[in-house]
């Protein structure tokens, strides 16, 4: 089963700023990398709100925690297409909040202000990959991509 819920595109800063409005970011010093709990609870957080708004059919909420170049890019509309396949596949997806997840490799910079992390969980009967883009913004790390997909177990789960 392959169903493909989001993957949204990370835009330049330039491109997600009104014009004449300059972008000031913290130092990456001052960028804290989230420890294992924190950034399982950050996965699990945006589960959690995909999950709610599939089940709702508000993607508002969902929009309105992401980062400033998500909300510009997607309204709740568009994001209820974007999540269809997933909310019509009837996966509950609240069962990933009751184990941890599983990385496919380790966390990492992509840019000195997002972060990508990658993995599973190995929840039954079909696992749910995950693909997630999280950007420093305010003073906190929030969703600036997605993409999450339903995967048989036995591919869930790396080869050894």
């Amino acid at each position: 089963m392959a169903l493909s819920a989001a993957l949204v595109p990370l835009q330049s800063q330039a491109q997600t700023q009104p014009a004449g409005v300059p972008q000031v970011q913290p130092p990456p010093s001052m960028r804290p990398t989230p420890s294992q709990l924190e950034l399982s609870k950050m996965i699990w957080s945006t589960i959690s709100a995909v999950d709610h708004a599939n089940r709702s059919g508000n993607y508002s909420v969902l929009r309105d925690i992401s980062a400033q170049s998500f909300q510009i890019q997607n309204n709740a509309s568009r994001l209820s297409e974007i999540f269809a396949g997933i909310r019509n596949s009837r996966i509950d997806l609240s069962n990933a909040l009751l184990v941890p997840p599983t990385y496919n490799q380790a966390p990492q910079m992509i840019r000195e202000d997002i972060f990508r992390v990658q993995g599973f969980f190995q929840i039954r009967p079909i696992a749910l990959s995950f693909d997630l883009y999280y950007q420093w913004e305010q003073g906190m790390w929030k969703l600036v991509g997605i993409d999450l997909q339903p995967v048989e177990m036995s591919t869930g789960a790396p080869q050894r």
